[in-house]
């Protein structure tokens, strides 16, 4: 299983990357994590441009879903013709945010291009890979995913704050994927976000091979936070970077 950064700026595009967008593939299978804004200029660095196999959007906030409106011009617009549906997995009301950023909601309601499957969280088969979902602390309902194939697994957080949930869906996960939006201060708002600290300690708890931390917001000092998560956690620590290839 191979993942590839396409974009781990959080909340809007940093100078060197769009926001969060992941990669994963294995036995020629794409399955895309999140799309946020500017994504899809990263993965055409990647893979053709419809040669996406499947989406899983994490949560409906712009900075990782917003690039699935450009997405839908791309494959209905192409020169070869309108691409195949592609199925977009996330949380209640995708199809719902995705149409209702038009000016206009377009009257198919993007199905054709798209197959919305909008699920609990649970556990899904897209196509070699079994996908399992946990609830976590954020303001709007966000699926943290653990990715599974070939006898190893990744496991993305998507965004949260402190959540028990997410160690237990991280349990012995080869590789976290874990959100560090900012530094460790008492003043952080509850139930939004982890700090490097607390990315650390839920590598730790859960028991990670590596941790890979992302979704550093672009003011925030991110050698600060790599170094807070370093001293929680014991194991392999790195920064998430744009263009970044890692074998799972």
């Amino acid at each position: 299983m191979q993942l590839t950064v396409l974009g781990c700026a959080g909340t809007f595009p940093a100078a060197d990357s769009p926001c969060s967008s992941y990669l994963v593939e294995h036995d020629g299978f794409r399955l895309v994590l999140d799309l946020g804004a500017g994504a899809l200029g990263a993965l055409q660095r990647h893979v053709g441009l419809l040669d996406v196999d499947a989406v899983y959007v994490t949560h409906l906030h712009a900075d990782h879903c917003i690039d699935l409106v450009a997405y839908s011009y791309a494959r209905r617009y192409h020169p070869g013709g309108i691409a195949p549906q592609v199925p977009v997995y996330g949380p209640t009301g995708t199809a719902a945010r995705i149409c209702g950023a038009f000016e206009t909601p377009p009257q198919q309601g993007l199905l054709d291009v798209y197959d919305f499957r909008e699920v609990p969280v649970g556990t899904q088969q897209i196509g070699p890979f079994t996908v399992t979902s946990a609830r976590t602390n954020h303001p709007v309902e966000c699926h943290a995913l653990r990715v599974e194939a070939g006898g190893r697994s990744l496991t993305y957080s998507g965004d949260t704050g402190v959540s028990d949930a997410l160690v237990e869906l991280a349990r012995s996960t080869d590789l976290l994927l874990c959100e560090a939006s900012w530094e460790d201060r008492a003043d952080n708002p509850p139930g939004v976000h982890l700090s490097g600290r607390e990315a650390g300690e839920h590598a730790a708890r859960a028991g990670a091979g590596r941790l890979l931390l992302t979704h550093v917001v672009a003011w925030a000092d991110g050698a600060a936070i790599e170094a807070e998560a370093r001293t929680a956690f014991a194991g392999d620590v790195d920064r998430a970077a744009c263009g970044t290839r890692y074998d799972v």
